[in-house]
């Protein structure tokens, strides 16, 4: 029926997430999720919406929420947007404030959705070299440029740009937009809306998948300008005017009021990863240096595409990227201590037994 695509349609290449297989005995490491799930608090909310609440439209402007990241944040309610997911919310930026004549610069390995809203909207990309290390170089953005968009910390790598790196990129570039996407700024970094006040040209744009465990409700919102706000408004009132439906906003709002529950989940993230980190270098992994709920890992002797396989015939999901300069490369997310104990353990027994399949571990 392909037949009936429109023009735009068939030059598309969609965007792939990953996978969600059903295994008895799954030890799912390959979506970023929280392994603890959302704040108490955030259930009582979920449960307590009345049929009164679900048989009339949500409040389109989603205000309690608004004011509720205000706060949070030190901001005014106009300096926030909230959406279906961080990824809509992206892609509204991707229309309303980055489509210009002039390219748009982003990584060369970033977050693998931008090239698509690219294609979508039909929007000229710039794609700007990593270092030597897999890390974002604010100086090698090019001046001629429509729009900046990069992930902080940086997927699928988890570095992180210090905050004085991203006002120097936003000092050089203070004639376009400069979307930070904070999807993982809880687990290791200071947020860029700590900038808002100084750069009018700046928008973060921050999930509750992660860090807040809400994937399955999908929330998202932009912090800035309220010029930048405006703009990603109208695009949303002319596509989808009801993005957040109650239960979301309420579960968000709940989320937000229960810092302590967000604190210590983050904080055993972190100290799992910390502890997995030290243990694949002790079996000769190059892991980066991570600020996000996941590491990036190279196996010894470049097999990560032969560790990726048999982690998987054994139940253990992780995310492999077969692209130039990554492909050595493994993504695994942080689990629960008992799941990385699993993962460690297979990959502990796939290493003492690669050198009788011919596989060098030095």
């Amino acid at each position: 029926m392909s037949h009936f695509w429109s023009e735009a349609v068939r030059g598309l290449s969609p965007y792939v997430p990953g996978e969600q297989p059903r295994h008895p005995r799954l030890v799912k490491l390959n979506t970023n999720e929280s392994p603890y799930g959302p704040s108490p608090q955030v259930l009582a909310a979920v449960a307590a919406t009345d049929g009164d609440s679900l048989r009339r439209y949500p409040d389109p402007d989603a205000s309690a929420l608004r004011g509720c990241i205000a706060t949070h944040y030190g901001l005014a309610p106009e300096q926030v947007f909230v959406g279906n997911g961080s990824d809509e919310v992206l892609a509204h930026a991707f229309l309303g404030l980055l489509k210009h004549p002039r390219p748009l610069a982003f990584p060369e390995i970033s977050y693998s959705f931008y090239p698509v809203w690219c294609g979508l909207y039909g929007i000229e990309a710039v794609r700007v070299p990593l270092d030597a290390e897999l890390g974002i170089d604010v100086g090698a953005f090019p001046e001629d440029c429509g729009g900046i968009i990069l992930p902080n910390p940086n997927a699928p790598t988890g570095r992180l740009l210090e905050l004085n790196e991203i006002e120097r990129l936003l000092a050089a570039h203070g004639d376009c937009v400069v979307v930070v996407d904070e999807a993982y700024i809880d687990f290791g970094g200071r947020s860029s809306a700590l900038l808002i006040a100084r750069h009018p040209n700046l928008l973060v744009v921050q999930t509750l998948s992660k860090s807040r465990a809400l994937a399955g409700l999908r929330v998202g919102f932009a912090l800035g300008d309220a010029a930048l706000i405006e703009g990603l408004v109208r695009v949303k009132d002319s596509f989808n005017s009801y993005p957040l439906d109650a239960i979301a906003q309420r579960a968000a709002i709940a989320s937000f009021e229960d810092q302590a529950w967000f604190e210590d989940s983050c904080r055993r993230v972190v100290a799992t990863r910390e502890r997995v980190t030290a243990a694949l270098e002790s079996l000769g992994f190059a892991v980066l240096p991570s600020a996000a709920n996941f590491v990036f890992a190279r196996p010894p002797a470049g097999a990560a595409p032969a560790l990726f396989k048999a982690l998987r015939e054994d139940g253990i999901i992780v995310r492999h990227f077969d692209r130039p300069r990554i492909r050595e490369y493994l993504r695994i997310s942080i689990g629960t201590d008992e799941e990385m104990d699993r993962l460690l353990s297979a990959v502990g027994a796939w290493c003492a037994a690669a050198p009788e399949s011919g596989r060098d571990t030095r």
